[in-house]
């Protein structure tokens, strides 16, 4: 891909617009079906537990997860309107389940201890102050509750060419760090590995990431 075509794939990664952007949330969601599906099976949902998912594009795994126990309460939030709107489309069946919400990024529009579960897959390298986000996370999360952030390590994720643009990239130590400056206590650090589709064409590669499974 040349340079320009690679600038617009990590605009799209970071923040899905128009088309192209419904393009790249359906190929998110095949390359990183098992990223979040791990990420899910890591938080122990129970029956009736409040969830919220922090950039959910188009939500194809949401079926997946409400399967996992009963009367859940999803919501999903995403700075992304196209990614809003597509997981609006693809998962009617669970409107009286499941709200999707749309923000700026910063602060979440909910009041404390509303969560009894949060997850996140593959955002924090967008996070504009992540310490500051991290603390908008504790706000939000029950006392009792668990936080899963999910990511690429930084050896990885170095090998991708178009993380150049406007990718922060952390190594275990690096996140570990970040985490330990924010309100959150305890940690637990879990690294997986697999094989996935290239996201800029159809080689195979080799990926290598971490589930943080964090508490207050």
């Amino acid at each position: 891909m040349e340079k320009e075509e690679l600038k617009i794939l990590a605009q799209n990664l970071a923040n899905p617009r128009g088309e192209k952007g419904i393009e790249i949330g359906e190929m998110m969601n095949a390359t990183n079906i098992s990223m979040t599906l791990e990420s899910i099976r890591t938080l122990l949902i129970d029956d009736g537990q409040q969830i919220l998912e922090i950039g959910h594009g188009n939500a194809g795994h949401l079926k997946s997860m409400m399967n996992l126990a009963k009367n859940l309460r999803y919501i999903g939030i995403d700075i992304s309107e196209t990614m809003h709107n597509e997981a609006k489309r693809l998962n009617k069946e669970f409107e009286s389940q499941a709200e999707f919400v749309l923000y700026e990024g910063k602060k979440l529009p909910f009041q404390d201890e509303t969560f009894d579960k949060i997850f996140t897959v593959n955002t924090v390298y967008f996070w504009e102050n992540p310490v500051d986000f991290l603390n908008e996370i504790y706000r939000v999360l029950k006392d009792n509750g668990t936080f899963v952030l999910t990511f690429g390590q930084r050896e990885f994720m170095e090998k991708l060419p178009f993380t150049e643009f406007d990718f922060t990239l952390y190594s275990n130590s690096e996140m570990e760090e970040l985490i330990s400056k924010s309100h959150f206590k305890r940690m637990k650090t879990s690294e997986k590995e697999e094989e996935i589709k290239s996201k800029t064409g159809n080689e195979t590669i080799r990926r290598i990431y971490t589930i943080l499974t964090i508490k207050k």
